[in-house]
């Protein structure tokens, strides 16, 4: 990363600040996994000399992972921001113009073995599950700005801003031309309650940079055009005096987003993976609240609430639907198609909780205590409509506790001097506990198959309980 940047302060109202910066990413994507699995019923009785073993098998099987992709990417900029004051009103403009490079080589595949035999089954043939072998070379340059006007009506004690401002974006790669208009206020009555309201409305269009470009098979879509969304927002901020007579601030925000020309994706293990079409169309609606304060002097803390829902509807996901006789052999079929499905983020509920506190007679000495919940996450079946959202993850719990000491302060005149700490300002030491509970929280999913070809969803787990010990020292 390269950056430069020079800021002319022309006169008390116009300040100009010009920019130019270069960054490279090279990216090596080497990875060779295999693995082997077998599962079925476990003897659980300690009498036995089976006891822990499998003893009744109801699948096994081997894969194989493997990969050698390479990513490269030079971007170049050169931007101009500006600021006029003029009474009340505070103007902002930019011009920005990006030159980006991209070459990328994938070279990857997968095989799977269940039972003896590899997947898909072909008698005779050894097949793998999946083959990527493209490679990808772009040029583009994209141009953009923005000019917005801040204007400030009343006082200090009572005032009202309103914010309003249009940005666009131009990218070479599709021809697409992006205008995002925006209006924003906020409100403070004036009164004895120090409250402010805000309330904001317009348009954010999200162009595409290289990841979405890419469909599942390798291959890149470069006429895919931006997402491109119109939300609305409303909160208030209230300062206020709370427990114990300390100073608290609790914030609150309703926003509603409706989106077209979505690009789905599929989460593969920790990887996003897109569907590379614009072919869905989703929405998002949530409440965020957050109090915060000092519940002891000197040591914050916090609760926070979030509810959301998110939904998006994919174009042509069609399905058959089969009508089975008494010995379960298919008679009738009729075409269908889903509506609305739980987007991939869609965690309805997220509750966080933070207490610090300290020793009453020793403020070196400080303890915290993190808390975090999530409900549960849809989880997609990869490479099926009909199941597309029949998995989920379940919900995500954590607990965290951590203890400091300050081993020395910055009172410099108690030291010896010969001490070895004589030109250290202070030394902390440490001790969490994260995950205190542990819980076997699930990232994501392994599929396996049984004899009977059924699929099993095996969960990858996140880090259990991890105790971390550690010293800061600054001088």
């Amino acid at each position: 990363m390269l950056g430069f940047s020079l800021t002319n302060q022309v006169s008390r109202k116009l300040k100009l600040k010009w920019m130019a910066s270069r960054f490279e990413n090279d990216e090596k994507e080497n990875l060779d996994i295999i693995g082997a699995y077998l599962f079925g019923e476990r003897d659980f009785d300690q009498r036995n000399p089976t006891y822990g073993a499998i003893v009744n098998p109801l699948g096994a099987g081997v894969y194989q992972t493997w990969a050698r992709n390479t990513l490269n990417i030079e971007n170049w900029n050169i931007s101009h921001k500006g600021n006029y004051d003029q009474g009340n009103h505070a103007i902002q403009w930019g011009l920005a113009f990006d030159k980006s490079r991209i070459n990328d080589r994938l070279n990857e595949w997968e095989f799977q073995d269940s039972a003896g035999y590899s997947l898909p089954y072909q008698p005779d043939l050894l097949r793998l599950n999946k083959v990527l072998k493209t490679t990808a070379s772009l040029d583009i340059n994209k141009f953009s700005g923005y000019i917005q006007d801040n204007i400030l009506l009343g006082d200090s004690v009572k005032s009202t801003t309103i914010t309003v401002g249009v940005r666009f974006n131009y990218n070479s790669l599709n021809n697409e031309m992006l205008i995002s208009p925006r209006i924003g206020a906020s409100w403070k009555p004036g009164g004895k309650k120090d409250i402010i309201f805000r309330a904001a409305f317009g348009a954010y269009h999200q162009p595409p940079f290289y990841r979405e470009l890419r469909r599942f098979d390798g291959s890149v879509n470069t006429g895919l055009k931006a997402q491109k969304s119109w939300q609305g927002v409303a909160g208030f901020d209230y300062n206020f005096i709370g427990l114990n007579n300390r100073p608290m601030r609790w914030t609150t925000e309703l926003y509603y987003k409706h989106m077209t020309d979505v690009v789905p994706y599929d989460i593969d293990n920790v990887r996003l993976r897109y569907f590379g079409e614009n072919n869905a169309k989703a929405y998002a609606a949530g409440l965020e609240m957050r109090l915060n304060g000092e519940l002891v002097p000197d040591a914050e803390s916090w609760i926070s609430l979030g509810v959301m829902k998110t939904g998006e509807d994919i174009e042509n996901d069609f399905f058959k639907v089969y009508k089975l006789d008494s010995l379960n052999q298919p008679i009738d079929s009729s075409v269908t198609q889903h509506g609305y499905l739980r987007r991939p983020t869609d965690r309805r509920i997220t509750f966080g909780m933070y207490f610090s506190d300290y020793l009453s007679t020793n403020k070196n000495f400080k303890v915290y205590l993190n808390l975090l919940y999530g409900s549960n996450l849809p989880y997609n079946i990869p490479g099926s409509v009909k199941y597309r959202n029949a998995a989920f993850i379940n919900p995500y719990i954590r607990a965290d506790i951590g203890f400091s000491a300050l081993l020395m302060d910055e009172n410099r005149s108690k030291r010896r001097s010969h001490s070895p700490f004589r030109n250290f300002e202070n030394i902390w030491a440490s001790l969490e506990i994260f995950n205190v509970i542990d819980r076997a929280n699930t990232i994501s999913y392994l599929f396996v198959k049984d004899f009977s070809n059924t699929t099993y969803l095996l969960p990858n787990r996140l880090t259990p309980r991890l105790v971390n010990l550690k010293i800061v020292a600054r001088w």
